[in-house]
């Protein structure tokens, strides 16, 4: 104990042990547990209202750590316009492999239940959705996922971040981030969450990350000399992320809470300045009362973040044209850091 206030950047990748089996600190190899990785956990679960937290080495391999909880022949319902990279990975890999996936328009939550299936174990949704910033209602929805047992309720809170929605408390039972935005906030981690308040759920995932192989015995026509071992990997992923990355993402978690009152400011003077403008067609930001689930963002939300959606007059080529003359935003990919960022999704 050094009484460093802020935590210490811990890099070892192994850790003693006072007998096999018996670490000194509960902690024996770096990808099943890691001191810096363990502080931005417990941060972010407690920023949730949940008990759980698990790091993962990017937003994505968060998304497939957790589809990896189910077994083939699944059937998964999505939000229709879920960001680009989650619907690649139901599409492309989860679905050849057996996976089966229905995306739905969730303005109306009669398409959801008409949507499920016998075999229905999760369904998956973004609010706001990336870019189109539409919304779903958390609570009515989790209302109709608690009336099929079996199936889970994930909600992708990166564009609002838990400063402004706290999904868990709505009904839903894992939430996930793309830490490489708000939460770290800074451009400089790539890296992704999921919090969870049921164990069960937890074991699972928790298991998942680690990516220890199952040891089991090996079976031979005859018995072999000396007893052998074979290695199963078929459960085990460990995409975690790096000590360095979660002492970040740590460090940013600190100012949070005044990026995003920031992030909103600037936000509702772009998107009002947008709406004034003739060269605009529609300014979708649900911080608006053109929002049509204005009332909705109010009442599931306790703010309404810094991500902006417009459409602009003219062609695709106006629209590069705009990129081509910019100087206050940069056009790159991405979202939630300290400087602004602007593309064409």
């Amino acid at each position: 104990m050094t009484g460093a206030v802020i935590p210490p950047l811990s890099l070892s990748t192994t850790f003693k042990q006072v007998s096999p089996g018996e670490p000194m600190a509960g902690m024996d190899y770096s990808r099943s547990g890691n001191p810096s990785r363990k502080n931005f956990e417990e941060a972010i679960a407690a920023l949730e209202g949940g008990k759980h937290g698990l790091a993962f080495a990017s937003g994505s391999a968060t998304t497939a750590t957790i589809i990896n909880m189910f077994k083939a022949g699944d059937h998964f319902i999505s939000v229709n316009d879920v960001y680009g990279g989650t619907n690649r990975y139901f599409n492309r890999v989860a679905a050849p492999i057996g996976f089966h996936s229905t995306f739905v328009d969730m303005s109306d939550l009669k398409n959801v239940e008409a949507a499920f299936r016998p075999n229905t174990k999760m369904v998956w949704i973004e609010t706001p959705t990336n870019p189109t910033l539409r919304l779903v209602d958390i609570k009515a929805l989790a209302a109709i996922v608690k009336r099929h047992p079996g199936t889970i309720l994930v909600v992708d809170n990166t564009f609002l971040s838990p400063y402004f929605q706290n999904p868990l408390s709505l009904g839903a039972d894992i939430v996930v981030h793309s830490v490489t935005k708000y939460l770290n906030g800074h451009s400089d981690v790539v890296m992704g969450v999921a919090v969870t308040s049921n164990s069960e759920l937890y074991e699972k995932l928790k298991f998942l990350q680690n990516g220890t192989p199952a040891i089991q015995p090996h079976t031979h026509p005859r018995p072999p000399i000396t007893p052998s071992l074979s290695l199963s990997f078929s459960q085990a992923i460990g995409a975690v992320p790096s000590p360095f990355d979660c002492f970040l993402a740590n460090r940013g978690l600190k100012t949070l809470h005044i990026r995003m009152e920031k992030h909103q400011e600037n936000a509702f003077i772009v998107a009002n300045f947008l709406e004034s403008s003739p060269f605009c067609t529609e300014v979708i930001y649900p911080g608006l009362a053109s929002h049509p689930q204005h009332e909705l963002a109010k009442r599931q939300q306790s703010g309404f973040g810094g991500m902006i959606s417009f459409r602009i007059k003219g062609d695709l080529s106006n629209a590069k044209r705009f990129f081509q003359h910019i100087k206050y935003f940069t056009l790159a990919e991405s979202l939630g850091g300290i400087e602004s960022l602007s593309e064409i999704p």
